[in-house]
């Protein structure tokens, strides 16, 4: 994808930064999500996969809000209020020559997003809300908000990791982590604003409140919320649902609060139905990061000859009746079933590893046992098979596994950390055809 240039824009006396991507046949805006740098955020590629998929069906427009990013800095002692937030997408919209646009928040942005939605009907085709909220703190009408003693430690843990990227871990559960994840968003939160402006805005978006705001929204809005968001619950989204008309709620599994990582599909595809009517056909990607499982029934070759074809043909039936269970259970993808044993994938390692779990657990009344082996890498997609040096990996970690074993390649265990799953370890192995030593584990049964 062609990177745009960035142009300004003036709102007051401060300089905008915005980009147009794309040439789609309707606009969409993003309003920024606190902190931005929209010529940075191509170092990451979930915000790149983001954009891509965006401009397949609409003209998108990206800006910094004055105080971070590309765009002027302002003074920490008078910073600009909600409304001149709101005002610095109608003047990136003019100078982008667009009339009207779909406005696009994610948590912290929503104010400045809902009070241009209401500003500005006409000009505001769709109003779209990830994981957002109308206040942050708690009263007697809006029980669910921090109180002021958290909050308080919220803002100050936020600052005091700021430029680590550790932030993006403690907001986002099920994302993935290793040590060159944290080092791109730890530069990007550098590249996004100093401390004092981080811990300035903080606190100036943890005073704004718009519930007042919401019967006032007219125009289409879809609000989309993590179910299990670590910190602003579902009971904000449904707020927001009860309080602007008409406003469509639909939930999303999982425990991030941004919609950069292992749902972003799902999420644009309903943010695409609701804009055009057709969720329209995916992005092709080529490669992706998946966690590969592979299982296999214990002793198979043994039993298939003590019990005859009749009846081992009726155990491997219900044995992949009960894999394919849990496999929709915990969101993993088919990808092929070889005689007794499975390859599928997921968006993420924790659930990979809760549905091996949960496979061991349930064929056992069957009276047989399964092994699995996970591995946690770049996959190249073949069709509807895939390939790549992680496919490999995975399918001689399950080798190695014992009998009723979840074993897992060091990379998955790391990218669990904090999840509660716990591992014994099992050594270094040589994986065959697998260059280097592989230290694995197999997943604590306590």
């Amino acid at each position: 994808m062609i990177i745009p240039e960035t142009q300004f824009t003036m709102n007051g006396d401060l300089a905008v930064a915005y980009q147009v991507h794309g040439e789609g046949p309707r606009d969409v805006v993003m309003m920024p999500n606190w902190f931005s740098n929209i010529e940075a955020c191509w170092d990451l590629p979930e915000f790149a996969r983001w954009f891509e998929y965006l401009t397949s069906f609409a003209r998108v427009i990206v800006f910094d809000q004055p105080g971070t990013g590309v765009s002027d800095p302002i003074s920490l002692d008078d910073p600009p209020s909600l409304e001149q937030w709101a005002d610095s997408a109608r003047v990136v919209l003019d100078a982008a020559g667009s009339s009207e646009a779909a406005v696009m928040s994610v948590d912290g942005a929503f104010p400045a997003a809902a009070l241009f939605a209401a500003t500005y009907p006409a000009r505001t085709t769709a109003l779209i809300a990830f994981d957002a909220y109308a206040r942050t703190t708690a009263d007697e009408n809006y029980p669910f908000g921090f109180d002021a003693e958290t909050l308080d430690g919220l803002l100050t843990g936020l600052v005091g990791l700021w430029g680590t990227g550790q932030n993006q871990q403690a907001v986002n559960w099920d994302m993935p982590w290793n040590e060159e994840i944290r080092k791109r968003w730890a530069r990007y939160e550098r590249q996004m604003a100093a401390p004092r402006t981080a811990s300035r805005i903080f606190k100036l978006l943890a005073e704004l409140d718009v519930r007042d705001v919401l019967p006032s929204i007219r125009t289409p809005t879809l609000i989309l919320h993590h179910a299990e968001n670590p910190v602003f619950p579902l009971e904000h989204g449904r707020y927001l649902a009860e309080h602007i008309p008409g406003a469509k709620l639909v939930l999303v599994p999982g425990r991030n609060m941004y919609p950069l990582f292992d749902d972003w599909r799902e999420i644009l595809d309903e943010t695409r139905e609701f804009l055009t009517g057709t969720r329209g056909e995916p992005v092709d990607d080529d490669r992706m990061l998946a966690t590969v499982l592979f299982t296999d029934i214990v002793e198979s070759t043994n039993r298939a000859a003590r019990m005859g074809d009749s009846g081992w043909h009726a155990l491997l039936d219900a044995h992949d009746a009960i894999v394919r269970s849990q496999l929709a259970r915990f969101r993993g993808h088919e990808v092929k079933n070889v005689g007794d044993g499975f390859l599928a994938t997921f968006d993420g390692p924790q659930r990979a590893i809760k549905c091996a779990l949960a496979v061991r657990e349930a064929v056992q009344p069957l009276g047989i046992e399964v092994r699995a082996g996970l591995h946690t890498g770049e996959c190249e997609r073949r069709g509807e098979d895939i390939g790549g040096i992680a496919v490999h990996i995975g399918a001689r970690v399950a080798n190695e596994a014992a009998p009723s074993e979840v074993l897992v390649s060091s990379t998955v265990k790391d990218l669990v950390v904090g999840s509660g799953i716990t591992f014994e370890e099992r050594g270094a192995h040589e994986l065959k055809g697998v260059p280097g030593e592989w230290r694995l584990y197999a997943v604590s049964d306590s």
